[in-house]
Parts: C-alpha cells; sequence; structure tokens
C-alpha cells in the first residue's frame, strides 16, 4: 500500500523526533526520510512548527486510542478500567523504543517559543485528563474530577520517572499509589 505524501512526512517526522528530539533532526532529514520533495513538504507545512505539530497531534490520536482500547478490554469497574490506565503505561513504558512522553519531551525541548507546539502538547494533556475524569465519573465518591486529576499527576509523573531514570516500574508504583488513592476515595 503507497502511503500517501502527508502520511510518510508524518510517520518519518515520529521515527525521527521522537528517537532523537526535535532540535535534533533538520527538516531536510525529515524530507529524505519520508522521499518527499522539500517544495512539497512546504506545501504540506509551511514550517517545521507546522510539521511537528501535525506529528504530536496524529501521535496523540494514537497514543489515546491504544490506551482507551486496553482500557475497554479490561473491563471490570470503572476501579478497574482506572487501574488498567497504570498497566497500559507499564506496557508502553517497557517498549525498546520508549524514550518518555513525546508531548512531554517536545515542550521540554521548545516551550513557549513555539505557539502550534505548545497547542498541540496542551491539547493532548486536557484529552488525556478528560478521558481520566470520564473513567472516575462512573466512581462511587463526592468528587470524581478531584480523584481523576490526581490519578493524571500519578501517570505524568510515572511517564516522566520512566523515561529519565530510566525505570518501568514506575506504572506499578503509581498503579499501587492509585489503589491506595480510590480507596481512600470511595
Amino acid at each position: 500500500m503507497n502511503r500517501n505524501d502527508a502520511e510518510r512526512l508524518l510517520a518519518a517526522a515520529e521515527a525521527l523526533y521522537y528517537a532523537r528530539g526535535i532540535n535534533g533532526v533538520g527538516i531536510d532529514e525529515v524530507r529524505s526520510a519520508a522521499g518527499v520533495s522539500l517544495k512539497r513538504l512546504y506545501q504540506l507545512y509551511p514550517s517545521k512548527e507546522h510539521l511537528v505539530a501535525a506529528y504530536l497531534d496524529a501521535r496523540d490520536q494514537r497514543w489515546r486510542g491504544r490506551l482507551a482500547d486496553h482500557v475497554a478490554h479490561s473491563g471490570g469497574s470503572p476501579r478497574d478500567q482506572l487501574l488498567a490506565v497504570f498497566d497500559w503505561l507499564g506496557l508502553w513504558f517497557a517498549e525498546p523504543d520508549f524514550r518518555g512522553c513525546a508531548f512531554i519531551n517536545a515542550f521540554g525541548e521548545v516551550g513557549g517559543s513555539a505557539p502550534l507546539v505548545l497547542a498541540a502538547v496542551r491539547r493532548h494533556k486536557e484529552l488525556f485528563r478528560d478521558y481520566l475524569i470520564g473513567l472516575a465519573r462512573g466512581l462511587d465518591g463526592p468528587d470524581p474530577v478531584g480523584v481523576a486529576e490526581q490519578l493524571l499527576l500519578l501517570a505524568e509523573g510515572a511517564m516522566t520517572a520512566a523515561a529519565v531514570l530510566p525505570e518501568p516500574r514506575a506504572a506499578q508504583q503509581a498503579r499501587r499509589a492509585a489503589a491506595a488513592l480510590l480507596a481512600a476515595a470511595a
């Protein structure tokens, strides 16, 4: 199957930027890896910032889709589904190409200097928070939103720890803390 130019560019951008960082990869290297002319690249993405934001948005959809599929197949109660988030994080952390959260990495590299990238990072984090809130709304308890926001911090902390230390057990440790939080909130 022959993928279109935009798909090839996004796949090349993700592979290169995630492995080596945004600042470590030039636009010509992405273009070359995708087999797309420079003219075509700039027709699709007028700047590196546009390409990075598009790669992050595509990664967000895939990442959240994989997470939601795992949680949906875990079945069980809302509590079990929330804990399944941490189980999935553990699987992700153990992948051989795991390099941390692409969104945290992108923010760390370009921060507020690239508004499109910053918007993509914030969108991803807000959608992840909203997903956890949706799961937490099924809990018995007075403050499901507050519980979800605390679980978000545990998940985000586990992502950072798994990348920096590197420590795949960070998901297991965060899961234990999440279980205690959920028990206390019930």
